[in-house]
């Protein structure tokens, strides 16, 4: 009796076609609510392209961005829960990319999964559909990637990549800051997409705390898993809308490096950033992971943006306004600190106490 010997095939291998397929299928409305007017042609070419108005700007430089969601996917994938980090990822690349000023005009996403299970990838992709609307890009494409082998069934990664445009004369950064200027911050929904690693190893190590685990301090009885996959907040729209209304020097994303790691990066060596932190309260999260885990102020600090998603700096005469403005638009804003004479360097004043 002859042994039985399954054909090869790509199925065999691990890779299921038609299941991708189906995905692209499953999130293609979504994805279509994105398109811009400059977009040219369908879901499914093998290049997305984009009709690029060359009237709108004297001297046009395009912006780019890429970055990923970090290790919050292993909250997400521990959790089920997949149409959150979608939005995260965009945020971090729109975001990144209105700092220069730069209006996104679309993102390419790739998603490398252990297996494609269509509503999975849906959600996921759904996700970053949410966030580019909100952003007001066009998700212009991108690639799902099957790799048995490489990944568990039930793992993940996405990244992004994102393309924008600034007139040149209108470029934000450090030669517009000058001392005396207000830094305005913005509200953060929470952690965002930095530090969870150390978010993990604070809460989750040993079985210190359950992703499921209700948290009376975290408020409306939220689980901590919840919690932990709040969206980061995407700024893009009224950052672009606030630099139209009011003359605004410079922005910070605050992602990794917190306030003190990201506004450096855009003042000046003759000037410094006071930040008072006695304007803010971070959010009950950050407390319980200080607490919790037993992490330092300073390494808080360092690690995470401790209640605030993106700093602007304005000059003095448009400091109330802009604050108004980002109210009106649904973004929590305050002045919280000043650019005075110095060396290049951010200064923390006034902490609270932990």
């Amino acid at each position: 009796m002859k042994d039985v010997v399954e054909d090869s095939s790509y199925r065999a291998a691990g890779v299921d076609i038609e299941a991708g397929d189906r995905a692209v299928e499953l999130m293609r409305s979504k994805v279509k609510k994105t398109f811009r007017p400059e977009v040219v042609g369908n879901i499914g070419g093998f290049a997305g392209l984009f009709a690029f108005d060359t009237d709108k700007y004297k001297k046009p430089v395009l912006a780019s961005s890429t970055d990923g969601v970090g290790t919050k996917l292993a909250i997400a994938q521990q959790m089920d829960i997949h149409d959150t980090v979608g939005v995260d990822l965009v945020a971090m690349v729109v975001d990144d990319l209105v700092v220069c000023g730069a209006e996104p005009l679309f993102l390419q996403d790739y998603v490398a999964i252990g297996k494609v299970v269509p509503e999975k990838v849906a959600d996921i992709v759904g996700g970053i559909a949410d966030g580019c609307r909100w952003a007001g890009c066009a998700l212009l494409g991108g690639e799902t990637a099957e790799h048995p082998g490489l990944l568990e069934p039930g793992e993940y990664d996405i990244a992004a990549t994102g393309i924008g445009v600034v007139d040149a004369d209108s470029i934000l950064g450090v030669e517009r800051i000058k001392a005396g200027d207000q830094i305005i911050a913005l509200a953060s929904s929470g952690l965002h997409s930095n530090g969870y690693s150390l978010v993990r190893h604070a809460l989750l190590a040993g079985g210190k705390m359950r992703l499921d685990q209700q948290i009376p301090e975290l408020g409306k009885q939220r689980t901590l898993g919840e919690e932990l996959l709040t969206p980061t907040t995407i700024y893009a729209k009224a950052c672009l809308e606030v630099i139209g209304e009011c003359e605004v020097h410079a922005l910070a994303h605050i992602t990794g490096g917190g306030l003190p790691g990201n506004i450096v990066r855009v003042i000046g060596e003759d000037v410094d950033a006071m930040v008072d932190r006695a304007t803010w309260r971070p959010q009950p999260i950050f407390d319980l992971i200080g607490t919790v885990g037993r992490v330092t102020r300073a390494e808080m600090e360092r690690t995470f943006n401790m209640g605030v998603g993106m700093i602007v700096v304005v000059p003095p005469s448009d400091a109330d306004r802009a604050v108004a403005s980002f109210s009106a638009k649904g973004v929590d804003a305050w002045v919280a600190g000043e650019i005075v004479p110095g060396s290049g360097m951010v200064r923390l004043v006034d902490d609270h106490p932990n």
